[in-house]
């Protein structure tokens, strides 16, 4: 019971610091483009560029 419940609470600190974001774009790039003999980014360049995405342009509905 414990056990589970602590999986469930690392699980969701995952998701919370982003380490699932990551752990997804890993996944992604080694299905899509580790054949072209690229790097992938490495986590500190992953969360930068996110970081630009998210917060830059207009982020307004009106």
């Amino acid at each position: 019971m414990i056990n589970s419940w602590l999986s469930h609470l690392a699980g969701l600190w995952r998701i919370g610091n982003g380490d699932a974001a990551y752990q997804r774009y890993l996944a992604h790039w080694r299905t899509h483009h580790a054949p072209d003999g690229a790097e992938p980014m490495d986590r500190k360049a992953f969360f930068a560029a996110e970081t630009r995405r998210k917060w830059s342009g207009v982020n307004r509905c009106c």
